[in-house]
């Protein structure tokens, strides 16, 4: 005889049962209809060349009937969208044309604007490549290099510049040397600095109660 809690525990287990549409005599399975496409919204299994719930194939035939292309109208690097052929579609390279039509306007315009093409190629030998008297080449030319405006600056500089080849600054320069004026330090007949330096320094060893006759005494 069944307990009291067995009792309680069948109640609630038939009540689950029937609840549930599957049952030992028609289990969920592949094979079940609701796991198979079958015009509903439940199962999505393949049958019969179908797949995907009735929304899923709603949905793909929407798609395909958007789509131009098909098996009859592939699309591939043949196809008459992917090929330059006059439209907007294709950019692939056919008889010598490549890009859309777009593309190609384009392309022209920039030509148009460039003033060097096949027949008057850029080079280091081009006008506008060398150095000439105009604004355009830099490249050395006949011993001159540089824009008309950087040769007109280089001349300016130049003649600010009181050096030259036949004046060029060195050890042995004037203005390098301490020879009683303001610009040159170095060394010259046991003279250094420039004259203001040897001023200043006369002035310290006047100041100074020691020299060579009268040392600081050595405690």
């Amino acid at each position: 005889m069944a307990s009291q809690i067995e009792k309680i525990s069948k109640q609630f287990l038939d009540e689950a049962m029937s609840r549930n549409d599957y049952q030992r005599t028609k289990s969920y399975d592949s094979n079940h209809s609701n796991a198979i496409s079958d015009g509903d919204d439940k199962g999505k299994g393949e049958n019969n060349g179908r797949v995907g719930s009735n929304t899923d194939i709603n949905n793909r035939n929407d798609s395909l009937g958007r789509n131009k292309y098909g098996p009859e109208f592939g699309y591939g690097i043949e196809n008459t969208n992917a090929l330059s052929d006059g439209d907007e579609f294709g950019r692939g390279e056919r008889n010598g044309e490549v890009g859309t039509i777009t593309d190609q306007n384009q392309r022209q315009e920039h030509i148009k604007r460039n003033s060097y093409n096949s027949d008057n190629g850029y080079g280091i030998n081009h006008p506008n490549a060398i150095s000439d008297g105009d604004e355009l080449g830099k490249g050395e030319n006949n011993n001159q290099v540089g824009s008309q405006t950087d040769i007109n600056n280089r001349l300016d500089s130049q003649a600010r510049n009181i050096y030259s080849e036949n004046n060029s600054y060195s050890l042995v320069h004037p203005n390098a040397i301490s020879d009683g004026d303001e610009k040159g330090r170095a060394e010259n007949n046991n003279s250094v600095g420039t004259l203001k330096d040897i001023n200043e320094r006369n002035l310290s060893f006047a100041r100074n109660q020691y020299d060579g006759n009268s040392g600081y005494p050595d405690f």
